[in-house]
C-alpha cells in the first residue's frame, strides 16, 4: 500500500456533523472538525409536543462544506489535495426527505424553504404512529409476510410510514414530490453531482432495515402492497430505483462543482452511504456475536453473524436483518432503545426547571449570572447524580422501579405509543433515587434486547460500548455490565462513527480490498473493560424480573385505556 493516502469520514448525528481526516495506513486522525446545525440548534421546524422533528437540508450542506474545509485547513490545502483519496458518509436513519425528479430536497425549492414537511424527517420524529399501525395491520392480512426481515413490526420511525404521513398532511408536498430518499443516500448523490433521482445509488443498510427491501423478495414488496396500504403510496415503489449497494462500494467520484468548493481533486472516490450505528460498529471493530452498542441520545445495537449461521433464522422483534448492512458478507442485525442519553438529559432538564424559569424572575439577578449558573449545572448535574447514585447502590439503599419508554420502545417489538412509568415513590424519594431508577431501567432495556437475540438462537458473547455515554459515564457502564452479566469493552476511538466512515472510504477508494482489512489496520482498539460484580448481578437479576412484570402491566394498561 502506498504511503500518504488519506481519507475523510463524515458522521451526521442528531445535533451536528463531525468529520475526521485519517491516514489510511495507520488510522491516525490527522484532523477533526464539528459543525452544529444552526437551524436545529434553534429548534426551527420542530414541535416536540407533536413529536415532530425536522432538519433543513441547508444544515447538512453547510455542515459538509464547513467540516471538510476545516479539516483541510488543519493539514494544509496542497497536502490535502494531493493525498485525499476517498470520502464516506454515515447519517442518522431513517431520516428521509421528499425530492423532485432531479433529486433536490423540496425545501431547497422556491416557496418551500420553510415547509417542515419538505425537509428531512429526523429518525426520532414520531408523527407517523398511525401510518405505521396501518402498515402493520395491512401486512398482517397478506399471504406473504413482508415484515419478517424487519423484525415483524414496522415502526413509525421508518421510511414508508413517514412518507405516508407527509403525503396525507401536506398538499404542497404531494404536488411537487417525485421520490423519497434517505439522508445517507442523498449526501453521496449530492457530492457526485447526481441529477436524476432514478439513478441514485441506494444503501442496502437503509433499504433493508427501514424500507422493506429484502433479497428474498427480489427487492421491495410489490406495488400492490403499497397501494393497498393507501393509494397515496401508489407509484413510489417504481420511482425508488437505482442499484442497492453495500457501503464499501463507490457511489462515484467527486463532481467538479464540489471538488472546486472543497479544494479537492475530482478523482476523490465517494462511497455509498449507510446509517451511523452500522458504520460506527465497524469503526468500533465489531466481531461476530459481540453486540456493538452505540450509546448516545438513543442506542443502536448492532450484531453481525456469518451468513451460513443465519440460514433459516428470522429474528422477530428487532429492527431487521440484512446481508451486508454492516460488514459485507455477513448478516447485520439491528436493535436499539428509543431513549438512552435522552433519558438522563430529560431528568437533568426537569431538575433545572427552577433555574431556567424562576431564577430569571428574581429582582436583581443578572441574565449573565443565570446563564453561567445554568451552563455549569448542565455540565455537572449528571456526574454529581452518578457519583451519589454509585454510593447508594454500594450501600444497598432502596430505589423506585422504572420503565424506560420515555420515547416509546424501539426493540424488542417496536411500539412508539408506549410511555415510561415510575413505581414505588414515597416522601423519602429524592432526585438521586429517581436518577438511579432511570439509569437502571435503561440498562434493563438493554438486557431485554440481548435476551431477544439469545431466545431466538443468536448468541451474544459480550458487548462493545461506543458513543458519548460509553466514554463519559463509568457509572452507567458498570451498571450495564452488572445487569447484562457480561463483560463490556469500551472502544478507544472517540469518534467511532466517523472513524468507521473513514474505513469504508479507504475500502471504496481501493486502498484496502475488504473493510475487514481496513478495520484491522485503522482500528484503535479498546482502552477499558467493565467486568460484572457478582454481588450486584444477583440483586439486579431480581430487579430485572420486577421490571419485566411492571413493563407488562404498563403496556397492557396503555393499550386498554
Amino acid at each position: 500500500m502506498k504511503n500518504d493516502q488519506w481519507v475523510i469520514g463524515l458522521d451526521y448525528g442528531t445535533d451536528s456533523v463531525r468529520g475526521v481526516l485519517v491516514d489510511a495506513a495507520t488510522g491516525e486522525e490527522l484532523a477533526t472538525a464539528v459543525f452544529h446545525y444552526p437551524r436545529w440548534r434553534d429548534q426551527l421546524y420542530c414541535e416536540p409536543t407533536l413529536h415532530q422533528y425536522r432538519q433543513h437540508p441547508l444544515d447538512y450542506v453547510e455542515g459538509l462544506e464547513s467540516v471538510i474545509k476545516n479539516c483541510i485547513q488543519q493539514v494544509g490545502a496542497d497536502r490535502a489535495k494531493s493525498r485525499i483519496r476517498g470520502i464516506a458518509i454515515d447519517t442518522t436513519g431513517s431520516t428521509p426527505v421528499a425530492v423532485d425528479a432531479r433529486g433536490r430536497p423540496l425545501a431547497l425549492l422556491p416557496g418551500m424553504e420553510h415547509n417542515p414537511n419538505a425537509m428531512f424527517v429526523l429518525w426520532k420524529d414520531h408523527t407517523a404512529v398511525q401510518e405505521a399501525a396501518e402498515i402493520n395491520a395491512f401486512a398482517s392480512r397478506q399471504s406473504v409476510d413482508y415484515l419478517q426481515y424487519v423484525g415483524g413490526v414496522y415502526s413509525s420511525e421508518w421510511f414508508w410510514a413517514k412518507l405516508l404521513h407527509v403525503l396525507r398532511v401536506d398538499e404542497q408536498v404531494r404536488q411537487h414530490i417525485y421520490s423519497w430518499v434517505e439522508h445517507c443516500d442523498w449526501m453521496p448523490f449530492l457530492l457526485t453531482g447526481g441529477d436524476d433521482v432514478r439513478a441514485m445509488k441506494r444503501s442496502v443498510c437503509a433499504a433493508g432495515h427501514k424500507a422493506l427491501w429484502a433479497e428474498a423478495f427480489g427487492g421491495l414488496p410489490p406495488e400492490s402492497f403499497f397501494a393497498g396500504v393507501d393509494p397515496l403510496l401508489a407509484g413510489f415503489r417504481d420511482r425508488i430505483t437505482g442499484p442497492v449497494l453495500t457501503a464499501d462500494r463507490p457511489a462515484g467520484r467527486l463532481c467538479r462543482e464540489w471538488a472546486e468548493r472543497l479544494g479537492l481533486s475530482d478523482d476523490v472516490v465517494v462511497a455509498v452511504g449507510a446509517f451511523d450505528a452500522h458504520i460506527g460498529a465497524v469503526g468500533g471493530q465489531i466481531e461476530p456475536y459481540f453486540l456493538s452498542k452505540v450509546m448516545g441520545t438513543s442506542t443502536c445495537d448492532i450484531l453481525v453473524a456469518p451468513v451460513a449461521d443465519m440460514q433459516g433464522k428470522v429474528i422477530r422483534g428487532i429492527c431487521g436483518q440484512v446481508n451486508g448492512s454492516v460488514v459485507p458478507g455477513m448478516v447485520g442485525m439491528e436493535a436499539g432503545q428509543s431513549a438512552f442519553g435522552d433519558t438522563y438529559a430529560w431528568w437533568r432538564d426537569v431538575l433545572l426547571w427552577p433555574v431556567r424559569q424562576v431564577l430569571p424572575q428574581v429582582p436583581g439577578i443578572q441574565d449573565a449570572w443565570v446563564h453561567g449558573l445554568t451552563t455549569t449545572l448542565q455540565e455537572r448535574l449528571i456526574p454529581a447524580l452518578s457519583e451519589e447514585a454509585l454510593r447508594r447502590d454500594q450501600a444497598g439503599l432502596p430505589l423506585p422501579l422504572a420503565v424506560d419508554w420515555l420515547n416509546g420502545r424501539r426493540t424488542p417489538f417496536a411500539d412508539q405509543e408506549l410511555k415510561a412509568a415510575l413505581l414505588g415513590l414515597d416522601l423519602g424519594t429524592d432526585a438521586v433515587d429517581i436518577f438511579r431508577a432511570w439509569a437502571e431501567a435503561t440498562c434493563f432495556g438493554a438486557r431485554s434486547i440481548v435476551e431477544c437475540f439469545i431466545s431466538q438462537g443468536v448468541p451474544v458473547k459480550g458487548v462493545i460500548g461506543l458513543g458519548g455515554v460509553a466514554r463519559k459515564s463509568p457509572y452507567i457502564m458498570q451498571l450495564m455490565a452488572d445487569v447484562l452479566n457480561m463483560p463490556l469493552r469500551i472502544h478507544k476511538a472517540e469518534h467511532t462513527c466517523a472513524s468507521g466512515a473513514a474505513m469504508f472510504a479507504a475500502t471504496a477508494a481501493g486502498i484496502y480490498p475488504e473493510v475487514e482489512e481496513a478495520m484491522q489496520a485503522m482500528g484503535q482498539g479498546f482502552d477499558r473493560e467493565y467486568i460484572p460484580v457478582p454481588a450486584r448481578v444477583d440483586i439486579l437479576q431480581n430487579r430485572y424480573q420486577q421490571y419485566k412484570k411492571f413493563g407488562s402491566f404498563v403496556e397492557q394498561f396503555l393499550h386498554t385505556h
